[in-house]
């Protein structure tokens, strides 16, 4: 298995979880993250190295990058592993899929590459590289079965795990803030890359806000030391340590529940604060390089995943030179004192819970079973000879 980010390392957590019912003795390993190797999983690599998103911070990082994909490729060939499970980091995963897959060894990926939003072509490297695809959303597999490859649609485990509605004095409670205060969670991004550009707008953001709402706190959660460390730093840079910010170490769910308002970096934790039914504001940076070739590519007019999900703008996104501290607070301030849209959003993204809460890991782990519980092709049956 290979996981590359937070949301992957959960989804794996998940998966391994529903298989050692199913199969108790089955092993694990690859690279994973802390919630995959807390279920048993034997990481090789931390999933911290592939954390990288963007062309330019790709290439960056790009030679050790691929000597972990040689070793693991080698690793697996000599091993031979029953099946390979690539979670998401389809730019990682799927050429070492291909290779994998040449050489008689199963491949699933679960998470579909967004290929209805931008770069459709992929499909064809991935029906070379997947012998099963897992989905998340209602709309992808129909793009799958139209080129002939074996998908499942698995649905969110995300809205099996959160409750349709939320207990937002219990989550104040767990992040310690009173219970009356006007609280806003804001959300930088979870890899390093991420929090490098959106920083020091997020900063500005709740200087901003706290201007507006002087009773306000900022609880902003991260995920690693790493990623916390640069947003200190950015704190400081700033000069805004008066700020009523209260930094977390974990706790994302219970921030975004507890609070009124939300300002998140767009990526799975937009579907996070939909699956809490927060007001939120979509923002995203990254080098403008990256941001012009992804530009180009694309075939939506927006990135959330609520409004993917939706089918239309439900919240604000604000991309790149539009990601300003001024927009921001403004639509966030203005969108948390608007009861009705807020009232209004709560319906739209309960429809979402609803589509997608599929026991998720128990389709997942169903769809995985039959490459697990039959012989490999390269092992001789005990009629045959060796």
């Amino acid at each position: 298995m290979v996981a590359g980010e937070a949301s992957g390392d959960q989804l794996g957590a998940y998966l391994i979880q529903a298989l050692k019912q199913a199969l108790p003795d089955v092993r694990f390993y690859g690279i994973g993250g802390p919630k995959m190797i807390a279920e048993g999983f034997d990481a090789l690599y931390p999933a911290e190295r592939l954390a990288v998103r963007g062309y330019v911070e790709v290439l960056r990082h790009y030679w050790g990058i691929a000597r972990i994909r040689r070793e693991l490729r080698r690793r697996l060939l000599d091993d031979r592993p029953q099946a390979f499970v690539g979670i998401d980091a389809p730019d990682f995963n799927l050429g070492l899929e291909r290779r994998l897959k040449a050489r008689g060894i199963p491949t699933v990926h679960y998470v579909s590459p967004s290929i209805w939003a931008w770069r459709g072509g992929r499909i064809r490297k991935i029906g070379r590289a997947v012998s099963h695809m897992l989905v998340l959303f209602p709309f992808e597999p129909g793009l799958y079965q139209a080129r002939g490859i074996p998908v499942t649609y698995v649905g969110h485990p995300l809205a099996d795990a959160f409750p349709l509605e939320v207990d937002v004095a219990a989550a104040r409670e767990r992040v310690a803030v009173p219970p009356e205060q006007p609280i806003f969670a804001m959300l930088p991004g979870s890899r390093q890359s991420e929090v490098e550009y959106m920083a020091e707008t997020f900063v500005e953001t709740a200087r901003l806000l706290h201007q507006r709402f002087p009773q306000a706190q900022f609880l902003v959660p991260f995920a690693t030391r790493e990623t916390r460390a640069l947003f200190e730093t950015a704190l400081y840079k700033l000069k805004a340590e008066e700020l009523p910010i209260k930094l977390l170490f974990g706790h994302a769910h219970d921030a975004m529940a507890a609070a009124n308002g939300v300002l998140v970096a767009s990526g799975t934790a937009t579907l996070e604060a939909a699956l809490l039914k927060k007001p939120m504001v979509i923002a995203y940076r990254m080098s403008k390089w990256s941001y012009r070739l992804m530009r180009r590519m694309g075939y939506l007019p927006y990135v959330g995943l609520p409004n993917i999900l939706a089918g239309r703008f439900v919240v604000p996104e604000f991309i790149q030179d539009d990601a300003t501290p001024e927009n921001l607070a403004q639509a966030l301030g203005n969108l948390v004192t608007d009861r009705r849209v807020c009232e209004r959003l709560v319906e739209v993204f309960n429809e979402i819970h609803l589509t997608l809460r599929q026991d998720t890991a128990r389709k997942a782990a169903g769809a995985m079973l039959p490459f697990l519980t039959r012989l490999p092709a390269w092992m001789p049956r005990r009629d045959q000879p060796a």
